[in-house]
Order: C-alpha cells, then structure tokens, then sequence
C-alpha cells in the first residue's frame, strides 16, 4: 500500500498542479364612469410625460450559475447529469497531434488555447437501484470544481440514497469526491471499478516509479478507495461485466489500465457513458487521431477514439461524455472517412 498521505496535503498538491383580476362596476352611470377614468389616465399619461425619469439603484451582478443538473428519461430509467464544475485546460500544451489542425478546430469552435473544461457525473435511478457514474473531483481540483454533492441535493437526491458508485477510472477528478475530509461522502454505496485500474492505481511501485508531478495521481487513488475498501464496500471486476440490470461495464482501456465504459439500456433505448473517450469535443471529434497527456497509453487511446466514434454514428444511440460542455449528453455524427461531428441532445424542458 502507497505511503500515507492526509487529505489536506492531497488537496494542497492538487491545487498547485492547477494552476391578474379586474374590478366591474355596474349601473345608470358607466358609461358616465368609463369616460372618467379614461380623462383620468390620459391626464396622468401627460402628466408623466413632463416628469424627470426615475432613477432605480442598479440590481447587483449574481455572478454564479443556477444548480446544475439535468433529466433525461431513457426507456424507464431517469438519467440525472449532475455538474461537478469545470476548470480551465490549457489544450494546446496538453494535446498531442498535429497543433495547426489543433489550434485550427479550436478556433472553428470560437474557443482558444485554454478551454473550460465541465466535469459531468451520471445518476441512473433505474426504479430498484440509484447508481452514480463518476463521483466527481472533491477538494482535488479546487473551487471551481467539487460541486456534485451540492447539485445531487438540488437535483433532490441524498447522498445516503446512492446504492452503487460505478467509476470509469480512478483519475482524481472521478473520484476524488467519493470523501468529504475523512469521512466517506456516499457512506451506503458500494464502488465498482475494474481491477486493471486498481492494480495499476493502488500499487506502490507504480507510485515510486512515476515522475514526481504524477506521483499525487496514485495518492489520490489510494486516500479515495481506501476507506471504501476497510469498509468492504470496494469491488472491482474484470472485463465486460452486467453490473445490475440495465447497466453494463463495457472495456475501454487506454486512457488508463482499466478505463470503462457504462452501457445503460431500457426499453432498447441506449445511452453509452463515455468516461474520457473525449476531452476538447471541439478538437478530437474532427481529428480522432488527437490524444492528451494524461493517456496512459495513447496509442490504445487513439484506437478507441475511431471504434466509439465509428459504433456511435453507426447505431444512433445517446452518448455521455465526462468532459464535454454539461450536460454532455448527445449523438455523432459522420462527415467522411475519419471525421465526425458531436451533436448535442436537444434541450428538453422536462422528462416525459
């Protein structure tokens, strides 16, 4: 097991790597009355028109958005997108491909070399089960992010209610929300994950092994799990694996040893939830081949890129993505050969 290493001086790490009615009146005398009251109205009008114009103190600015979450129905299930935030991601320097197409998608999208970047959580209540997808970045990536807790209670739900917590790797902006100081944040789930990313993540010599600016990475695996794990709450699993009904994990390594996927499936309405496939939509859609620095394997990466982008313009169904602008649901579309499009989901007002 890695060294120890308290909580504060994970997030102390963390944050120095981020940079109407109306009234009747009746009688032999209305129409005397109606013609009053319009002399009256038409002389206030005048009135008015020869007064100086009210001054009102300017309303002050709110500057913060309103919770952020949102519901789609899938078949019988109510998928709730929960923001856990964003944060400012110098694309650029972090992607990997050819910079003229980088920075040419990039400024197709109105965007510049660093993009804010949303941080998007699942909530699959499949009418038996509550079942959390990614549990956000906690403490670990500053104020601006963290916020899943907040929108999970605005969206209506407790975090005692969560039964099952499925990560798609153990990154610390997926799970880094799983504690709250020293206390487990979702004390009834039970976390799933696959155990190509335990082995890798938890293992202390992969930790001694890793530069030091990626050494807190492990760090962070091993203060998030671990308490889940003396809990006898951590329980990982190999490959493609139906988890409960209606939810599967689907392989997808690359960006880590044992990232997945999470196939949701009712009434044969499908929403696949992507994990990190994409980071910057506006860049890795049109060039699939563009990978980021924090792929562990950026060839398998870049693989995954073409097959789920291929299989989703093939078959039609939903995606959710971990990183693109919340709620990060949508469909892919294909343009040519190797060049796709993302097309967000059209806003609904409600779930029908």
């Amino acid at each position: 097991m890695p060294q120890q290493i308290s909580r504060p001086m994970l997030d102390r790490l963390f944050d120095a790597a981020q940079g109407s009615g109306r009234s009747q009146r009746s009688g032999r005398d209305g129409g005397m009355n109606v013609t009053r009251r319009l002399l009256l109205v038409a002389s206030c009008l005048c009135t008015a028109c020869f007064m100086p114009a009210l001054s009102f103190a300017a309303a002050p600015m709110v500057k913060k958005q309103a919770p952020a979450f949102y519901r789609q129905m899938l078949g019988d299930f109510e998928v709730t997108v929960l923001s856990d935030g964003s944060n400012m991601l110098p694309t650029t320097k972090l992607l990997h491909g050819d910079l003229t197409q980088i920075e040419g998608a990039l400024k197709r999208g109105f965007l510049g070399d660093v993009v804010e970047t949303s941080h998007n959580s699942f909530l699959v209540n499949t009418g038996s089960k509550l079942v959390l997808i990614d549990a956000g970045a906690g403490s670990l990536l500053g104020p601006s992010a963290g916020q899943l807790l907040s929108n999970l209670r605005a969206a209506g739900y407790q975090p005692e209610q969560i039964d099952e917590i499925y990560l798609t790797h153990l990154h610390a902006d997926h799970i880094g929300g799983l504690m709250t100081g020293d206390q487990r944040t979702l004390p009834n789930a039970i976390v799933r994950v696959n155990k190509r990313d335990t082995d890798y993540w938890l293992s202390e010599a992969n930790m001694q092994a890793a530069p030091a600016d990626a050494k807190r990475f492990f760090q962070a695996a091993t203060v998030s799990l671990t308490p889940y794990m003396r809990a006898g709450k951590l329980v990982v699993f190999e490959g493609d694996t139906d988890l409960v009904p209606g939810v599967r994990g689907q392989a997808a390594y690359g960006h880590t040893p044992g990232h997945t996927m999470y196939l949701v499936e009712s009434k044969s309405q499908k929403l696949l939830l992507w994990g990190d496939i994409v980071h910057v939509a506006a860049v890795q859609f049109e060039h699939p081949s563009v990978t980021i620095g924090y792929d562990v394997d950026a060839a398998e990466a870049e693989r995954e890129h073409l097959l789920q982008f291929a299989e989703a313009a093939q078959n039609g169904y939903l995606i959710g993505g971990a990183h693109i602008s919340f709620p990060g649901l949508g469909h892919v579309r294909r343009d040519g050969a190797r060049t796709y499009t993302y097309v967000p989901l059209n806003y609904s007002a409600g779930p029908a």
